[in-house]
């Protein structure tokens, strides 16, 4: 694939329309500013409000800020997933490096910084977490959600064998190996994705990194605490059938 800009920035959005406005002009100011071209990838996965209206309606009024900028939309007219969305927003793209970030900017779009120089330095994924030593976590999610999160993790470190603390912070970034090589194998369409994403990364000796990032809750999460926990669960347990070392030609 050739590189054309020297990032790809991915927001997955579904249903965003009281949150994304505040938030794409955060991420244009925020690269306006940078010596860089990017290419600015919105993935509408089957939206029923008017998200994207917001954002084309922001995007032309912001057009003097958008000189290093190309942007994309891929809509879908249904709802498929969030691990949909990354995963076509990230094939797509054409950028040396690939961010995906949440819609509501619970990381900051600054602490791409952090990221970007740790792949700069020979790392292929680097992955943004709220649970190890270094993390400011500006605005707590409630003592259900924390816990929740702490088991979950626990139990992706037992069943696949990985090590990291934070599999569920939407905020990674990927080299061009990585995304070309980890995104095209990828099945997992829901938020069981993540996981998947760093197993195939495991399998394939990718070298990956956590690093601790600022984080500020929002009170109006996509995350269902039952349902979604549930999902996760139940798509870890099929990750290792899914992608077996026969599988990936191992």
């Amino acid at each position: 694939m050739v590189v054309e800009y020297f990032l790809s920035v991915v927001v997955p959005i579904y249903n965003e329309e009281e949150r994304i406005g505040p938030s794409l002009i955060r991420i244009v100011d925020y690269f306006a500013e940078k010596d860089y071209n990017y290419e600015l990838i919105l993935v509408m996965d089957g939206c029923e409000d008017n998200s994207a209206e917001i954002c084309k309606g922001l995007l032309k009024k912001m057009k003097g800020r958008l000189g290093n900028c190309s942007v994309n939309f891929l809509e879908s007219m249904e709802n498929h997933g969030k691990g949909y969305s990354v995963r076509k927003g990230c094939l797509f793209s054409k950028g040396k490096y690939v961010l995906f970030m949440d819609a509501d900017l619970s990381t900051p779009v600054e602490e791409v910084e952090k990221l970007i120089a740790y792949l700069q330095d020979g790392f292929n994924i680097v992955i943004g977490s709220r649970a190890i030593r270094g993390a400011d976590i500006v605005v707590k999610q409630s003592i259900l959600r924390r816990s929740m999160g702490k088991i979950f993790n626990f139990l992706v470190r037992m069943i696949t064998g990985m090590d990291y603390y934070d599999t569920q912070c939407g905020f990674k970034c990927f080299d061009r190996t990585a995304v070309d090589i980890v995104f095209n194998p990828s099945k997992l369409d829901g938020f069981g994705f993540d996981v998947e994403i760093l197993y195939l990364a495991k399998q394939l000796n990718l070298k990956v990194k956590e690093v601790p990032v600022r984080w500020i809750n929002s009170p109006k999460s996509k995350v269902r605490i039952i349902a979604d926990s549930a999902e996760m669960l139940l798509s870890i347990l099929k990750i290792k059938q899914l992608h077996s070392q026969d599988n990936l030609g191992g």
